[in-house]
């Protein structure tokens, strides 16, 4: 088992790092050039800047029993397809359930945006996420190992 993190705008990083060195799982963060990481732990793939291309080389290096992190529905969809257990940043677990609903809703603020609709203000993160991510994490880890 391997945790693959689309680590570009992830604000969980640190909890990420910290939990899996404790479980001694090793961790792959991807990133584009327009950002810099080195955590001491984790294994750090950058990829030229471009269009979903931390996306697509997550997806390529996704195995069964991997878990994923990351906010993007298309990403979380793909690693669902290869076996992988997903969550996203505020711990909400991705799974065959939600995955359509999301997708929907995914699509219809992109139809949204192009009309020149736009949606309310994006909420601040509070220790309240961090919270509920790290007890989603644990128990994937726990109901992986």
């Amino acid at each position: 088992m391997n945790i693959l993190v689309d680590a570009d705008a992830c604000p969980v990083k640190e909890i990420i790092v910290r939990l899996a060195k404790k479980q001694k799982v090793p961790v792959t963060m991807l990133t584009d050039t327009s950002h810099l990481l080195d955590d001491g732990y984790s294994r750090v793939i950058t990829v030229d800047k471009g269009r979903d291309s931390a996306d697509i080389r997550l997806v390529n290096l996704v195995e069964d029993g991997d878990i994923v992190v990351t906010q993007d529905f298309g990403v979380a969809a793909m690693a669902l397809a290869k076996g992988a257990k997903v969550l996203n940043q505020n711990g909400m677990v991705y799974d065959n359930s939600n995955m359509d609903r999301l997708l929907f809703e995914r699509a219809l603020g992109q139809e949204m945006r192009r009309a020149g609709v736009r949606s309310g203000k994006i909420k601040k993160r509070t220790k309240l996420d961090d919270e509920s991510f790290e007890r989603a994490f644990v128990r994937m880890i726990n109901e992986t190992i």
